[in-house]
């Protein structure tokens, strides 16, 4: 195992720089299982490029490819790699990790993934030792879109209309057909599903109804779209629970159309449907994104990632017309996407936002497609927290925000990360908890946004831009490297020959850089 410490920084990058802890991996090449002789067929698919990020609890998942590992922090000795997937013939475009399955009988030791390729899922239940058993391979017989777990049931979901549930207790893998599901939030034990004829449907998974005379899964109408316009995105928040009121459930939900909808459900009408609470009608393209947090309202539209932002008035917790929700801001989160990129990508480079509910969130915005730099920003009004920029140079192919628990050590709480996996299969780590802790401790000086235009030419200085090619293509460009090039690859933004810059810009800043960093798996 090698750990390379970060070179020196300038006391310009030093400022925003935080403790970084290192990833240990304790794999090597000898041991992963990659099959050479194959790989080679794939020509330019670098079986070592890390596809997916997942984290859950203690636990993070990595995918790449044609395998998937599993790392374990520990309160004195840090990360360890526990466990790595035999090697997969097809390539593996969803992960799902679970640290915490409930078992009868046993203590909650067992961990389990999930790891979708095509229509089929394969499940493995892991062990704290790095032992493992197969579970199963399950086929949806549709490509499967959203992987996840509920609790310790898993979820398959596809756009075309199936969902697939592989039940705990049960041990058994049931396949439900619904409307063609164009967006999904979870919240506790309930699955939500907004769907293409406007619809909005919940299943109880910790229940799991079945219906007597089918046995088909029961799918419940939540609330319907008063211009039965598709729904795009969905998000739930669940107020806290008092003895007095109970549950206050409130979902806010972005259409086709670009509208923005908040409905509630008081717990005196339990029974009688959501009430839609207010209506939003600013965007000019579908909304993709939609975020109902403690404190504010994010939509994020189709057209090159448009922001809007208000900030929530609560009363007692619970959502308030007096004086109502204001704006707050808007700005873009632009980027340029690969062509013909696999389907792994748009797990593995969501850009958010991240974060819980009642906390700070973040957009994570990775600008051109082979870049080694990440801009971080508020999701509420878009200022940035910081850069951060890969220690070995190495692209960044997919990112990850996760919150790890504390240690047992008394005054310890938890902290978030970002992590980052790097097309040569490292994985760094960075301490986004104390980033924000200097970005709310500095002054109320006027701070920069997404990239500015100097540091976007900089960005695409690596790209191959020509007059008669509007995207631009894989980095570095044959002018800058004296080197021969391999195959090109190009890439597109939503709209070809414009590239739209955020207003949002300020005073120069600096990097933020780790301490150390992780050798290749």
């Amino acid at each position: 195992m090698h750990v390379n410490q970060a070179p020196p920084r300038q006391d310009a990058a030093t400022r925003v720089t935080s403790c970084f802890g290192c990833v240990e991996s304790r794999t090597s090449f000898r041991n992963v299982q990659v099959d050479k002789h194959r790989s080679d067929v794939l020509g330019y698919l670098n079986p070592l490029k890390v596809t997916m990020v997942q984290g859950h609890h203690n636990w993070i998942c990595i995918s790449y490819p044609h395998f998937v590992c599993c790392f374990r922090m520990k309160d004195s000795t840090g990360w360890h790699h526990i466990w790595s997937s035999p090697y997969m013939e097809n390539a593996v475009d969803r992960v799902a990790l679970n640290a915490k399955v409930v078992a009868q009988n046993q203590e909650n030791t067992n961990k389990m993934v999930a790891a979708s390729m095509g229509s089929f899922v394969q499940l493995w239940l892991i062990m704290d030792d790095g032992s493992s058993r197969e579970i199963g391979m399950f086929d949806l017989s549709v490509s499967v879109d959203s992987l996840f777990f509920i609790g310790s049931q898993l979820v398959a979901l596809s756009q075309f209309g199936k969902i697939g549930v592989w039940h705990s207790m049960t041990q058994h893998w049931q396949i439900q057909d619904v409307i063609p599901i164009t967006s999904y939030d979870t919240a506790g034990s309930f699955l939500l599903l907004g769907c293409q004829n406007g619809s909005i449907y919940y299943i109880d998974m910790q229940k799991f109804p079945l219906r007597m005379k089918d046995n088909d899964l029961l799918v419940t109408e939540l609330y319907k779209d008063p211009s039965e316009d598709m729904v795009t995105a969905l998000s739930v928040y669940l107020t806290p629970k008092t003895s007095l009121s109970g549950n206050w459930i409130e979902i806010a939900y972005g259409t086709s159309s670009g509208t923005v909808r908040v409905i509630v459900q008081h717990p005196e009408t339990v029974g009688h449907g959501p009430q839609l609470f207010q209506t939003f009608t600013v965007h000019r393209s579908p909304v993709t994104k939609v975020m109902l947090s403690e404190k504010h309202l994010v939509s994020v539209c189709s057209e090159y990632n448009h922001v809007r932002t208000w900030s929530v008035t609560r009363f007692r917790g619970m959502i308030s017309t007096q004086p109502g929700s204001t704006p707050l801001a808007s700005f873009k989160i632009v980027s340029l996407d690969e062509v013909e990129e696999q389907a792994s990508s748009s797990t593995g480079n969501d850009f958010g936002p991240y974060g819980e509910q009642d906390d700070q969130q973040v957009f994570i915005q990775k600008t051109v497609p082979e870049t080694d730099k990440l801009f971080i920003r508020l999701s509420s009004n878009g200022q940035r927290v910081c850069v951060i920029s890969s220690v070995d140079n190495s692209s960044i192919a997919a990112f990850c925000v996760h919150e790890c628990e504390g240690s047992n050590r008394m005054g310890s709480r938890p902290r978030r990360y970002i992590f980052t996996g790097h097309t040569n299969g490292t994985i760094q780590m960075w301490d986004l908890t104390t980033a924000l802790e200097m970005m709310n401790k500095s002054d109320g000086e006027s701070r920069k946004g997404g990239p500015t235009p100097e540091e976007l030419m900089k960005l695409l200085d690596q790209c191959d831009l020509t007059s008669r090619n509007t995207t631009p293509s894989i980095s570095p460009a044959p002018s800058v490297l004296q080197v021969p090039m391999g195959p090109t690859v190009s890439y597109q933004s939503s709209r070809p020959n414009s590239i739209a810059m955020d207003s949002d810009a300020g005073e120069e800043d600096g990097n933020y850089y780790p301490d150390t960093i992780v050798t290749k798996i």
